[in-house]
């Protein structure tokens, strides 16, 4: 029977994405052990900001006590794009300030950085829950709201909101496995150790969001993962849950690439896989998930893999948020020299960091150490079309490239910029050594700068049109009112006014103030010490018309 359910759980992928690499995986170095426990660091740096969105807001002080899963972060709305913050483990809040963070573009970030005490207490209010299928979708969705849970394939998007019921039906769950990039296997250690768990996180989602198929996609050169995934299921006897082996090639983990492989279906151009009746959810996710449901634990640790030259040995190990790079390098015997670079993720779509003072953030899956190797000369495109065969999202990175040199960002938008994946595959075959990708990544920085930009500019002409139309109006309403009254008056004296005279009197009413202003203003010219009581009344009566103005003003 064990044998049918495997055999039934698991296919060969039919269809295949454009373009792509077959690269080295450098995987083995760091599969030769276990997952190394987790460590207890003197000193947590814990950013607000680690995930797509919006910072969390501290709901913890300076000098306060916390203790390990409890909340020290939060988001203001539900519906935002923000994730709950928690604190790795027990100690004091010793401060909350900016620190740089570990990022393409060397941002800063509030951070609350807490003293551990060695003691690494739990918070007490851990809830368990035997039975996920008996809640209901938005309660476990709040539970999820709670544990902050972002995806951990690198994106950093909220999870939460990817559970979120929308009008559109859902019929297929797709889970990514693929983990395509080279010297990364954090995603097949955590397979191979706790697939029992990840099945468990995968029919918490499907119960959640009531889809009834779901579709593992996983790399073909990974058979001790996929053999642990298929004991799993054959355990539970689940039938729902299929378990699809694609090609090994660069990058089959993106999500749009790995849905056409698994499902033969493509996502058009600025649409989600939503829209289609997919939802794509990274295998380290769902074990967060499982552990948030079934066990109560927020997302306060991860696997990472440490791996790279100059390291004793390498590995996958479990890392509170917050540990410095250093502690956990450390561990691994590595020696700092200026021969080598830090890279946070893969060697395609990872970024150097300048050092290892940065600190562990839910979105890192990897640090690799590679030796520097002397930047090459960029030449003139040759026109030889090689990005173009390999890009997987089957663009046109040199019509990209020139219209980006150009600064003709309109054109750039023509051609699909947002649609490429930055996965560095057209500058792996480039024979001129162009950096394409940090062109692409200058494009849609500067559009993004313009747009925000924009935004700006209306909203300050919006106010600006606005007050002069709020001055305009009071302004006819002023004179509306002051012809009326004194239409009233000369009704009541029995002078007969006509529009004309209204007019006229407006005017001259006008010309007194003007007048009554100038009489003022010459005599403090004048610097005398004291005013004759007509001027002093004018004096009074101006400050007078100014107090009432304020008023209406502040009324409007």
């Amino acid at each position: 029977m064990s044998n049918k359910l495997n055999s039934a759980a698991v296919k060969k992928a039919q269809w295949k994405f454009h373009g792509g690499l077959k690269l080295a995986g450098h995987k083995t170095q760091s599969m030769q052990s276990s997952i190394a426990n987790t460590i207890v660091p003197e000193i947590l740096t814990v950013p607000l900001q680690q995930h797509i969105g919006r910072p969390a807001k501290p709901v913890v002080n300076v000098g306060d006590k916390v203790l390990k899963g409890q909340c020290i972060a939060t988001l203001k709305d539900p519906a935002s794009v923000t994730a709950t913050i928690h604190a790795p483990s027990s100690g004091e809040v010793i401060a909350i300030e900016a620190h740089a963070i570990p990022s393409m573009d060397k941002q800063t970030a509030n951070c609350i950085i807490i003293k551990t005490d060695g003691e690494d207490r739990w918070l007490q209010s851990l809830k368990s829950v035997d039975d996920p299928t008996s809640l209901s979708s938005d309660t476990l969705k709040q539970i999820i709201v709670e544990a902050g849970i972002v995806g951990l394939g690198g994106a950093g998007f909220p999870t939460h909101l990817k559970l979120t019921v929308e009008n559109k039906p859902l019929d297929t769950l797709i889970i990514n496995a693929a983990e395509c990039e080279p010297y990364i296997t954090c995603d097949a250690m955590l397979i191979k150790e706790q697939a029992d768990k990840i099945i468990k996180g995968v029919q918490i989602i499907l119960h959640a969001l009531n889809i009834k198929q779901c579709l593992i996609g996983i790399e073909d050169d990974k058979p001790q993962a996929s053999k642990a995934l298929q004991q799993a299921l054959s355990t539970a006897g689940i039938k729902t849950i299929q378990i699809v082996q694609v090609p090994t090639r660069y990058p089959a983990g993106g999500e749009k690439q790995l849905i056409q492989v698994l499902t033969g279906k493509e996502v058009p151009l600025n649409k989600l896989p939503r829209d289609m009746g997919m939802v794509c959810h990274n295998i380290a996710t769902v074990y967060a998930i499982a552990e948030a449901i079934m066990e109560g634990k927020p997302l306060i640790e991860r696997v990472v893999t440490i791996t790279g030259s100059s390291l004793q040995q390498a590995g996958n190990m479990r890392v509170l948020i917050g540990t410095s790079m250093h502690d956990v390098l450390d561990k691994y015997g590595y020696k700092e020299n200026n021969d080598q670079t830090i890279i946070m993720g893969g060697p395609m779509m990872g970024f150097h960091l300048d050092s290892a003072d940065y600190p562990i953030i839910k979105t890192t899956n990897c640090i690799l150490i590679q030796k520097k190797t002397k930047p090459k000369t960029a030449l003139p495109c040759i026109r030889c079309g090689e990005c173009a065969r390999v890009c997987p999202a089957n663009l046109l990175p040199q019509q990209l490239y020139w219209y980006t040199r150009a600064k003709d960002l309109d054109r750039v938008q023509d051609y699909q910029i947002f649609s490429c994946i930055e996965c560095g595959c057209c500058d792996y075959v480039c024979p001129s050594h162009i950096p394409l990708v940090q062109f692409y990544r200058y494009a849609k920085t500067e559009i993004w700068t313009q747009e925000a930009d924009k935004k700006k500019s209306d909203h300050a002409r919006e106010r600006h049109e606005y007050r002069q139309f709020r001055l305009e109006r009071k302004k006819a309403e002023d004179a509306e009112r002051k012809a009326k009254k004194k239409a009233l008056l000369n009704k009541k004296q029995g002078i007969k006014t006509t529009e004309q005279d209204t007019k006229k009197a407006a005017i001259e009413a006008a010309l007194n103030r003007v007048k009554a202003r100038q009489s003022v203003q010459a005599a403090i010219a004048k610097n005398t010490d004291e005013l004759t009581e007509e001027q002093q009344k004018k004096i009074d009566e101006i400050e007078q018309r100014r107090k009432n103005k304020l008023n209406t003003d502040k009324d409007n």
